[in-house]
């Protein structure tokens, strides 16, 4: 049943990640993954607040698990940080990494303050 759950919440999260991803990053000229930021510090934001709710096992899993682990990506991010290195645009590879990091924890941490309101 959990890995049912897993696959309706990814399966959905991976939607919303390319859509967000497009959506953002086509608002932005740049060679910053604007679209790949949002998206995992969403992820981070909604993680920290779902894991401070204390939900039942199986609702858990199919938002924090499926549908918020596919919403995130590290992979993308790791890709497009070293795509940034490799083109000799290696401070904004430095700075996507401190950005994910920072905002990604600030978010999570916000997150989860925000259910501590609910």
């Amino acid at each position: 049943m959990m890995v049912v759950l897993i696959a309706l919440g990814g399966a959905v999260g991976a939607v919303a990640r390319y859509l967000v991803d497009r959506f953002v990053q086509a608002r932005h000229d740049s060679v910053f993954p604007w679209g790949t930021h949002v998206a995992n510090v969403l992820a981070c934001l909604l993680f920290g607040f779902v894991a401070a709710l204390g939900l039942p096992p199986w609702l858990f899993t199919l938002l924090a698990v499926g549908f918020l682990g596919a919403l995130s990506t590290y992979s993308t991010f790791a890709y497009e940080t070293l795509r940034l290195a490799q083109n000799r645009a290696r401070l904004l590879a430095l700075a996507n990494v401190a950005a994910s990091v920072t905002a990604g924890l600030g978010a999570a941490v916000l997150g989860t303050a925000l259910a501590d309101t609910v």
